[in-house]
């Protein structure tokens, strides 16, 4: 979306003289969603303090000027320069994929969840990387407390109360601790559940969170969810959850209800569709002007690409000049919105016969929010905790997340939220929204009836 974005402001010309059909430019924008997700604000929506509509931006309205398509490459054959795309239209009609060419290729689809062989995960576990996976897991809290403030039976009641996230990154942590204020908020709603009846639980393979933020930052986070009785588990990986019981590598097992699974991403399958060069992670190799490394035509940026960082260290080597050897850029959004810039001016460049750009941006830090008013910082070689850090979070993230419009917005409910208390209502029939019409027409009964 910000390449398209930039092209969009590039060439104004060329994208007129094509809509007037005077021959020129056309930007295609290829994605399964009509909207690109801000995933950074996911862990706020999912407690309720934004409403999940103003942390997507809807393409079809910031980019005017291009043809957006609501479909998905399922593989692209760079030498005919043609992608075999799936779109709603081929898949209601029955017809298959259709082949799209296309001149210039900007590869950008952004990473999946990486799981693993883990018995009973992909029955029982929980994504974290959609805006409908962070408002389904919303629901899905709330309803265990339901559940728990409704059974008499002490077995079902601690598996509702148990709340089992297994990675120790950005995602996970900031997810369960955005979660934890809510439900602990939530409770004093319920007559017959306390926040020392609920059971949350971090589990990480390694012996440190958030390592974006820094060793110090990272023991900081620790202690700050242990003192919130967050059971942080380091150095522990997840075995079995069949049954819906977790079995943990240190000998504990946790009958639970809920499991999110954030350990990890991996690059987007497209990429292993394609006959372009891959790094052995998966990714694109690429040249630091964001080239395909070794071909023509093709672009690449984001978590897809494997870009050498020429701001690390100060050798010289493959990274190029005041690079480390073999240092690449993190797959993180400070990196992927600068380098998605930088490639359309670069795609402009290479359209017009000038000289390219190499990406450089100097690592400026990293933030995470531990819950409301909480939260840690490293940033530009600075330490800061707590409502400091969590203040940072927030206008770092509303300086990026695009357009007026939802700056605007997600500052409004901010406001809001402040003056008023939290939402607790789960809507955990949006999922099944039909499921209601679907009773009342298969028995006859009245939905309002007895």
């Amino acid at each position: 979306m910000y390449t398209a974005l930039r092209l969009q402001q590039r060439l104004k010309r060329e994208l007129r003289s094509a809509r007037e059909g005077r021959g020129g430019v056309q930007v295609v924008v290829l994605g399964p969603d009509p909207y690109m997700t801000y995933q950074p604000f996911l862990p706020e929506a999912a407690a309720g303090s934004i409403s999940p509509r103003h942390v997507v931006v809807p393409l079809r309205r910031v980019l005017p000027h291009c043809r957006v398509v609501t479909g998905e490459a399922t593989s692209i054959d760079h030498a005919r320069r043609v992608a075999t795309v799936e779109t709603l239209a081929t898949e209601h009609a029955g017809t298959g994929p259709i082949e799209v060419p296309y001149d210039e290729l900007v590869l950008a689809p952004g990473s999946v969840s990486r799981t693993l062989p883990v018995p009973g995960l992909a029955d029982h576990g929980i994504g974290f990387k959609t805006v409908e996976e962070a408002i389904g897991l919303r629901n899905h809290v709330l309803e265990q407390l339901d559940i728990a403030s409704s059974t008499r039976d002490p077995d079902v009641r601690a598996a509702a109360l148990t709340f089992v996230f297994v990675g120790g990154g950005y995602a996970g942590v900031e997810a369960l601790a955005e979660l934890e204020d809510m439900a602990r908020h939530a409770c004093r709603y319920y007559h017959n559940i306390r926040p020392a009846d609920q059971k949350w639980i971090l589990v990480e393979a390694t012996d440190r969170i958030l390592p974006e933020v820094g060793e110090a930052m990272g023991r900081y986070a620790v202690r700050e969810l242990r003192r919130r009785n967050i059971d942080v588990r380091l150095e522990t990986r997840l075995d079995s959850c069949e049954n819906r019981v977790a079995h943990l590598s240190d000998g504990s097992r946790h009958p639970c209800r809920t499991l999110v699974w954030t350990a990890g991403v991996k690059p987007h399958p497209v990429l292993a569709e394609t006959d372009l060069p891959l790094d052995e992670r998966g990714r694109l190799r690429c040249t630091a002007t964001l080239r395909v490394d070794g071909v023509e035509h093709a672009w690449a940026a984001g978590d897809a690409a494997s870009v050498p960082d020429l701001a690390a260290g100060g050798a010289s080597g493959a990274g190029g000049p005041g690079g480390e050897p073999g240092r690449e850029c993190a797959p993180n959004a400070q990196h992927a919105v600068r380098q998605a810039r930088l490639l359309a001016d670069n795609l402009v460049a290479s359209l017009r016969g000038e000289e390219l750009k190499a990406y450089r941006h100097a690592y400026a830090g990293s933030v995470a929010s531990l819950g409301l008013h909480k939260g840690v910082a490293q940033v530009y070689g600075r330490k800061l905790r707590g409502y400091p850090a969590w203040f940072l979070h927030r206008a770092y993230h509303l300086s990026r997340v695009p357009t007026v419009n939802r700056k605007t917005r997600i500052l409004a409910e901010w406001t809001l939220a402040g003056l008023f208390k939290r939402e607790i209502v789960s809507l955990g029939s949006l999922e099944h929204p039909r499921a209601e019409f679907e009773l009342a027409a298969g028995t006859g009964r009245h939905p309002e009836g007895p």
